[in-house]
């Protein structure tokens, strides 16, 4: 392979070949480093987010034993978006994914936009899991100010982008494995201890009472499930990285149809199984899961020593999964817009490695700026970056939505025997999952609270506006400079 990709051509002056059509890992520079057991683990792993133990405290708090149907809700949305991102990417793996097929499928103003509405949201992500891992790292070796925390995990983090995708899935097959490991102990552990069989537990193990026995199942009125619904949604974003990391693994489209059929019961356990259990264990207006966090107050119920501590653990694996997954994803985001000549062409280049370098560097650049913003000026700057990226997962799975409804025509019509994933009930389910997306954004208006979603989802919609505008405009100037290339030609 040659040290440098040239990327393709400018699209003013020569479009380039329809993103719909998936490039391989040779054709577009980079390589398949990526195992079978780094893609399975990834996809595993991608739903479980340092929000699942962190933010689902507060979750419970506020719909009691009913978050289990907020969580029940949101995973669902989650598989059916999952299922019809698996149909276009096992058609057409291609490191762009859902940006790729928005524009063949929408437009080019589609695509250029959700790309890099979707790299905003991974690089201000990075901000945010960079100064939480150092937070964990600082109360454990107080002696190093937590910047020089973000900016170690950060470097080291960076550098295992940059030398190869391998070395990417590698960390992130033992992030990930740990991750698995400690939800799946907690769970059968909890279990266990619910039921009076856990040896030397000091919980009351009164099974499932405590779903209903302190206010009933839905304490605070049906409404609570959708205020829960808002509390959980962004949790569970991530589990699409494994259609961007297809493009570089040894057989794309098996990976992804595996990683498509396995999402239900993925959610099924991870979240909903480990929720259950902390119910369980505890009565939902119990004071130490709002102190102490929902799995520390668990696992301390039962008696487990040290359980805190055991928590920032997996909590700072978590963290540092994100942070490796997040760059990862922002940068091959941003070398598929530089293929299709909607970011510099220098994000489109590869080394000999196969590593979109620039592409990293500029993702990592912008994140650590936005720590800088998290530092300087935590509650101006840095919560504007936080709002306005706030509702992006959200627009993202629209965007799938949309985009499959045409897609699955365009399937159909160039390569039937690639579509080996189909989405259930087309077109009808398709449609119920926009309209369940749509809701959720609406809903999210009517949350004035600081830092609400209501904030969130005008500031994330003024700055879809903005990048949009700019998609167009710049499009417009396109088609001007090639009419006149053409007159000047004739």
């Amino acid at each position: 392979m040659s040290k440098m990709t040239t990327p393709p051509p400018s699209p003013v002056a020569a479009p380039p070949a329809p993103p719909g059509h998936g490039q391989s890992p040779q054709q577009s520079g980079l390589q398949s480093g990526l195992k079978n057991r780094h893609l399975s683990m990834i996809a595993v792993g991608g739903v479980i987010g340092a929000g699942l133990f962190v933010g689902s405290a507060s979750g419970i708090t506020a719909a009691g034993p009913g978050i289990l149907l907020s969580y029940a809700l949101v995973g669902a949305l989650v598989v059916f978006v999952m299922r019809m991102l698996g149909e276009m990417a096992a058609a057409n793996p291609t490191s762009g994914s859902f940006s790729a097929y928005a524009d063949r499928a929408l437009g080019r103003w589609a695509g250029f936009s959700i790309g890099w509405l979707y790299w905003f949201f991974w690089v201000v992500v990075l901000a945010v899991e960079a100064t939480a891992g150092a937070a964990i790292l600082t109360s454990w070796v107080p002696a190093v100010p937590q910047w020089a925390w973000a900016l170690i995990v950060m470097v080291v983090l960076t550098a295992t982008n940059l030398v190869s995708v391998a070395s990417f899935g590698e960390f992130e097959f033992w992030f990930a494995g740990i991750k698995v490991v400690a939800i799946a102990a907690f769970i059968v552990i909890g279990g266990l201890a619910i039921f009076g069989v856990l040896p030397g537990s000091d919980n009351a193990a009164t099974g499932f009472a405590n779903l209903t026995s302190h206010g009933g199942f839905l304490p605070n009125g049906p409404s609570a499930i959708l205020t829960g619904v808002l509390m959980v949604v962004f949790s569970f974003m991530g589990s699409e990285i494994v259609t961007l990391a297809a493009g570089e693994s040894e057989d794309p489209q098996r990976a992804v149809t595996k990683a498509t059929k396995s999402v239900i019961w993925r959610v099924g356990i991870f979240y909903l199984g480990s929720i259950l259990v902390v119910v369980s264990l505890l009565p939902w207006n119990d004071p130490s899961i709002a102190k102490k966090g929902s799995y520390v107050a668990a696992l301390d119920s039962i008696g487990i020593p040290h359980a805190g501590q055991i928590m920032n653990v997996i909590v700072l694996t978590a963290v540092l999964s994100c942070l490796n997954s997040g760059l990862y994803t922002a940068s091959r985001m941003a070398f598929s817009l530089g293929q299709r000549g909607d970011a510099p062409r220098a994000f489109a280049r590869t080394n000999s490695r196969g590593v979109p370098q620039a592409a990293i560097l500029a993702s990592v650049l912008f994140g650590f700026i936005a720590v800088g913003f998290n530092y300087l000026w935590p509650d101006t700057v840095f919560q504007f970056l936080l709002n306005s990226s706030g509702a992006v997962a959200l627009f993202v799975w629209l965007v799938i939505c949309f985009s499959q409804l045409r897609m699955r025509g365009i399937i159909l019509r160039e390569n039937p025997d690639k579509l080996v994933v189909r989405m259930w009930l087309f077109p009808y389910l398709t449609w119920a999952t926009i309209a369940m997306i749509s809701f959720v954004l609406v809903y999210m208006l009517t949350d004035d609270s600081e830092g609400g979603g209501r904030i969130q989802v005008l500031l994330s919609v003024l700055l879809a506006i903005v990048v949009v505008a700019v998609s167009l405009v710049r499009d417009r100037l396109g088609r001007n400079t090639a009419e006149k290339e053409s007159l000047t030609a004739h």
